[in-house]
């Protein structure tokens, strides 16, 4: 398939061309559930969903059988009261039933707000509290992270009649949908209107709050078709877990937006499990991050057990990658990996693109995707010159396809005039690339998650231990970074390797398992400003020195 020139491409776009694709008008409302799933319905052997379970078992669903299983949900949610602009959850692994779930919400005009498996009661609790949550939906496995849970919704259990925690949740899932019919005229929304409930971590206070409203359908076509490259003979699988917006967005609304089978694999990630998924279901596009090509490159010597895995293209987002990395890809693989970058709040707007023609640079971020202006910034909101670093920026005047409105609850505001502010700092290239430096904040970026030391900072403050902490990034070979909590104890308690697991698993259990502190040191006191604020740079470069040493 010829490629077509980026320039060009670039000049003619319209985000007209973009929304004659879909089969809804935006003007007087369309369904989400319509545009990824009822459309393509209509030929009953086309398969929407391959997956594969933690057991081994596996199949598959059509979009014929998710119209009709979505249609279930979203006539049990109206016999519940739940409808427009509600927000129901699921605290579920990669399973059918989260792909139900979150089609049947949406069919429902409600908001799906996705929760990931490895939070604690904690996390959940912040989560459905802030969102007013009306329904979640989890398995046995997650069930006693909702016994602490202070205002907990109404609760679905996917389980089997007869199940031990039967008497406990309000509803089963099976049973229940079982019971609906599987016809239910979908519910419009406005361009404006939320399908998705989101949160983001931040540097200050709580997770913040994002929305994505039905307009931001058009810019995820224009990353998935010409960024991912997807195209109808691909077998696509992003591994990225759907409680995340990158597996929320791209894994499941995605490639079901262009009509594509996408593939979950509910089994923990390794390296002879992730060989084993691209053989057997012969993936021809992937997307991951870095992180699991990098454990996939350690684990090198294994290839030579799959000689039939036969990747077309390669695709990843969450860090910058190693030029290392593309070289061995292209390797092991016989094909090419695509740097590709966004955030939780404007989905991805800057991109290595698979089906348009431009010049590659290594350890670059790529260019602009179409409908969007990006710019970097100096410290006076300047836009720089080639050759110069600042800011990342969407400079949103410019920008048709942007959909971002703001933090749900006000919590922040992340603009300059006419600028977007995405905290990110990269170097102008000069051709309309940019490569990523950094973060200009304390985000932390672990194995492809981005962490706010607050929401750590908070949970380790909540034992009794504890007088104050701060949490920063520490450079690791594997993760890129992990997450190192400097703690200040009460003078009457043991700081010792005892309490430093005590107070790692009080993170896993309260706050998540993949932002808990990997390192833990005591410390009589904190580096602080005149005014009080930690400088967390001041114990960034510390932990660094820590590394390099």
């Amino acid at each position: 398939m010829d490629k077509i020139s980026y320039n060009d491409f670039i000049k003619d776009f319209t985000p007209e061309s973009i929304i004659q694709n879909f089969v809804g008008d935006f003007n007087a409302g369309i369904n989400v559930c319509e545009e990824i799933c009822d459309r393509w319905a209509d030929d009953p052997e086309k398969v929407a969903l391959r997956y594969e379970l933690a057991d081994g078992s596996g199949g598959e669903m059509t979009f014929r059988e998710l119209m009709q299983r979505s249609a279930q949900f979203a006539n049990f949610l109206k016999s519940q009261g739940i409808g427009k602009g509600d927000r129901i959850s699921a605290l579920l692994t990669r399973t059918p039933e989260l792909m139900v779930a979150v089609l049947g919400a949406l069919r429902a005009g409600a908001v799906y707000q996705p929760m990931f498996t490895a939070f604690g009661s904690g996390a959940i609790e912040y989560r459905v509290q802030k969102a007013d949550t009306k329904l979640i939906i989890t398995n046995p496995e997650q069930w006693s992270k909702l016994a602490d849970v202070k205002g907990l919704p109404t609760t679905m259990l996917v389980a089997q009649a007869g199940h031990p925690l039967e008497g406990e949740a309000d509803f089963l899932f099976q049973s229940t949908l079982d019971q609906q019919s599987d016809q239910f005229e979908p519910v419009k929304i406005g361009p404006e209107d939320p399908f998705l409930q989101m949160f983001t971590s931040g540097t200050t206070g709580k997770s913040k709050g994002v929305t994505v409203p039905a307009k931001a359908l058009s810019a995820f076509y224009v990353y998935m078709r010409y960024a991912i490259g997807l195209r109808d003979t691909d077998n696509f699988w992003n591994v990225a877990d759907p409680g995340w917006a990158y597996g929320l967005y791209y894994a499941v609304v995605g490639p079901l937006l262009l009509g594509c089978t996408t593939h979950f694999n509910e089994a923990g990630f390794t390296a002879e499990n992730t060989f084993e998924f691209l053989r057997k279901h012969r993936i021809t596009n992937l997307a991951a991050a870095p992180t699991a090509y990098r454990m996939l490159k350690a684990n090198d010597k294994l290839l030579k057990d799959y000689p039939e895995i036969d990747l077309r293209v390669a695709n990843s987002a969450g860090e910058p990658l190693n030029p290392e990395i593309v070289s061995w890809v292209q390797r092991a693989f016989g094909c090419l990996v695509c740097d590709q970058y966004g955030q939780t709040e404007t989905g991805m707007t800057s991109a290595n693109f698979h089906e348009l023609e431009h010049q590659l640079r290594d350890a670059s971020m790529g260019y602009q995707l179409p409908g969007y202006r990006l710019v970097a910034l100096d410290a006076n909101f300047n836009e720089v010159a080639a050759g110069e670093s600042g800011e990342l920026a969407i400079d949103m005047e410019n920008s048709p396809l942007y959909f971002f409105q703001g933090y749900t609850w006000g919590e922040k505001s992340p603009y300059h005039g006419k600028y977007y502010l995405t905290g990110d700092v990269v170097i102008n290239n000069g051709d309309g690339s940019h490569s990523y430096t950094g973060r200009d904040d304390d985000i932390i970026a672990s194995a492809g998650y981005r962490i706010g030391p607050a929401d750590v900072e908070s949970t380790l403050l909540e034992h009794e231990a504890v007088v104050e902490s701060a949490v920063v990034g520490k450079p690791d070979d594997s993760r890129g970074f992990i997450v190192k909590a400097y703690v200040v104890t009460h003078p009457h308690v043991d700081a010792d390797d005892v309490l430093a697991e005590t107070l790692k698993q009080h993170v896993r259990n309260r706050l998540s398992t993949h932002a808990f502190p990997r390192e833990i040191e005591f410390v009589n006191d904190l580096p602080k400003t005149s005014s009080g604020k930690i400088q967390r740079f001041l114990l960034r470069k510390q932990a660094a020195e820590e590394m390099a040493s």
